[in-house]
């Protein structure tokens, strides 16, 4: 029945797609974050939907009447820049095949990353991409809220299988990413209905992050929860509601899970964190060995940690997106990695900023305040977790470009200064009264 459900509206929206191709960018966005075909159990598992939508999406984009055209920023081209590089970095591989296989599966991200920014161009398009991740993603949040509380915390909250979240780590940072969201459609919604059960969700959450037992999760859950009382409205009473909610999910968890997270302090003893400052060692002396391209895509295998790892026996994946990409593209892929994120950083506040004192363009402040606390929680729990390559970031990076055009746009409109009118002859009318430098009458 699942399956039935997921191809018959993946199907149903073809037409659509090819009618209105931004409405391919919100059916990607929901099969690959939400992955509905992926809670089948039949042949829509595996079926490529995603590649469907894209080819439908592209198909319509030849035929569409609006204008083809990517907003060129310093981040869409720094990310360029980025993607070029790592295809130089894919050209050296240690391991050119499988480099060559991942690379495939980066660039179509990217791709899709690009059309998003050549299609979501108004408020109305940027705000539906907001809503179908926060509604993709939130359902995992919501269920993983549920279900930790039903069983006492004693089991691990994780996404699909097969999945780029499919891991209780990778499901924590996703989440973390996903509460910043759901606070700006908060901040927007007008029903109160609809305020509540966003408040709801953003509860439920923050609940099923810490029921990953996830201690990554954990770190990027406290700078995330930090940076959305400092960057939002109303902090006063999201403080109020926050407080307990967070207070009263850590007393709700068992002691297994307490245990676990004490293990933070006493990193030392433990044996995944020991292994995880083995494999950061292993990628900065494989890039001090190569250090402009690093080793190209699948270097964190057991033949190069024999070579550059200080415990060659203790093989493990990189779980960390800085570690990840400087092993992969060396120092040059890992300063473009950063820049990337800073610039984002600096063109939200710079947004924010000018729309602040707007009423009408409030939205673009609130917006842009929520990308930073998102693209917070990314650089937090990312430092733990090896997900460079997550196709959220970009798709963020992507709506912090359309929110600084948006505020470039408006604050234009904003200053362009009223024609003068104009007579049938061409010539100005003739000015009289004060506009002549006469004095009113009185």
């Amino acid at each position: 029945m699942r399956d039935l459900f997921v191809t018959i509206v993946v199907l149903g929206s073809l037409p659509l797609i090819l009618y209105r191709p931004f409405i391919g960018v919100i059916m990607w966005s929901w099969i690959s974050y939400m992955n509905p075909h992926r809670l089948s159990w039949g042949f829509a598992a595996d079926f490529p939907f995603a590649m469907l939508i894209a080819l439908a999406t592209m198909t319509g984009i030849l035929f569409m009447r609006e204008e083809k055209r990517i907003p060129w920023t310093r981040e869409s081209v720094l990310l360029v820049i980025f993607i070029l590089w790592m295809c130089v970095s894919t050209l050296f591989a240690l391991h050119h095949e499988a480099a060559m296989e991942q690379l495939s599966k980066v660039l179509k991200i990217q791709l899709m990353t690009f059309i998003t920014l050549m299609l979501m161009k108004d408020k109305f398009r940027i705000e539906m991409l907001v809503w179908i991740i926060a509604l993709s993603l939130g359902f995992y949040g919501v269920k993983g809220g549920i279900f930790t509380m039903t069983t006492g915390g004693s089991y691990h909250v994780r996404g699909p299988n097969g999945t780029f979240i499919g891991g209780n780590n990778e499901i924590g940072l996703a989440l973390i990413m996903t509460v910043p969201l759901m606070r700006y459609l908060h901040l927007q919604a007008k029903q109160r209905w609809l305020k509540w059960g966003l408040a709801a969700a953003m509860g439920l959450t923050i609940v099923a992050i810490l029921g990953t037992q996830s201690r990554g999760a954990l770190v990027g859950l406290v700078v995330m929860g930090l940076m959305l009382i400092w960057k939002t409205r109303k902090r006063f009473i999201l403080l109020l509601v926050l407080g307990p909610v967070l207070y009263t999910g850590f007393q709700f968890m068992p002691e297994s899970w307490h245990a676990r997270m004490d293990t933070i302090q006493t990193y030392e003893q433990d044996q995944s964190a020991m292994g995880r400052i083995n494999s950061w060692h292993f990628a900065f002396n494989l890039a001090k060995d190569r250090p402009l391209i690093g080793a190209g895509y699948h270097a964190f295998t057991p033949d190069l940690f024999a070579r550059y790892a200080p415990d060659p026996e203790d093989v493990h994946d990189a779980h960390s997106i800085y570690f990840e990409v400087l092993g992969e593209h060396g120092f040059v892929g890992l300063a473009l990695f950063l820049l990337l994120g800073w610039f984002a950083w600096r063109s939200c506040s710079v947004a924010a900023k000018q729309a602040r004192p707007h009423p009408e363009r409030q939205w673009i402040a609130d917006l842009a305040a929520m990308l930073q606390v998102s693209l917070a929680g990314y650089a937090a729990c990312g430092a733990f977790l090896g997900l460079a390559y997550f196709d959220f970031y970009y798709h963020l990076i992507a709506l912090v470009v359309l929110v600084k055009i948006q505020s470039q746009m408006l604050a234009q409109q904003a200053v362009v200064p009223e024609a003068p009118p104009v007579k049938s002859n061409g010539r100005l009318p003739r000015q009289t009264g004060v506009a002549a430098g006469r004095p009113a009458e009185k």
